[in-house]
């Protein structure tokens, strides 16, 4: 793993241009892991890239804090949105059949640490910082992230 970007979100339509641009590039088996404080971004972010992945800017994207997980359907493809933050053993994984979305999904995974040694092997980190006026996201990943994700700005 290794970090291969680091950009700073200056407010909600920069986090919505990039969550779209990594949405464009995502298919069944990615698993993006966010990571950080609570009001560092990852849940708009989260809402951003399934808005962009349904197509639909305005759809209403509850956060899955008390559901654990919100499921979309997108051009045939499933978005699993979790936050696992009230998890209390990463056992209870196997309960949410999260096991057999990161094989099929897109898995958007809110505090991944409570997955203890079960995060998928070859998942995006997306780490979020909360600053003064602003949010800053790390990207971190395989060279194959790296690799499918550097057009982004082009």
């Amino acid at each position: 793993m290794s970090q291969f970007a680091c950009i700073r979100l200056e407010d909600e339509a920069a986090t919505a241009a990039i969550a779209g641009q990594i949405a464009a590039r995502l298919g069944p088996g990615d698993t993006l892991l966010l990571e950080g404080p609570i009001g560092a971004g990852k849940t708009t972010f989260a809402r951003a890239l399934i808005r962009a992945r349904l197509g639909r800017p305005q759809e209403d994207v509850p956060s899955p804090t008390f559901t654990l997980v919100q499921t979309y359907e997108a051009d045939g493809v499933e978005i699993w949105h979790c936050d696992l933050y009230r998890l209390t053993d990463s056992q209870q994984i196997f309960e949410l059949g999260l096991e057999d979305a990161f094989a099929t999904a897109i898995c958007l995974i809110e505090w991944p640490d409570r997955l203890g040694p079960d995060l998928p092997a070859d998942a995006l980190i997306c780490c979020f910082e909360a600053g003064t006026g602003h949010h800053d996201l790390t990207l971190c990943g395989s060279d194959t992230w790296q690799a499918r994700l550097e057009a982004m700005h082009d």
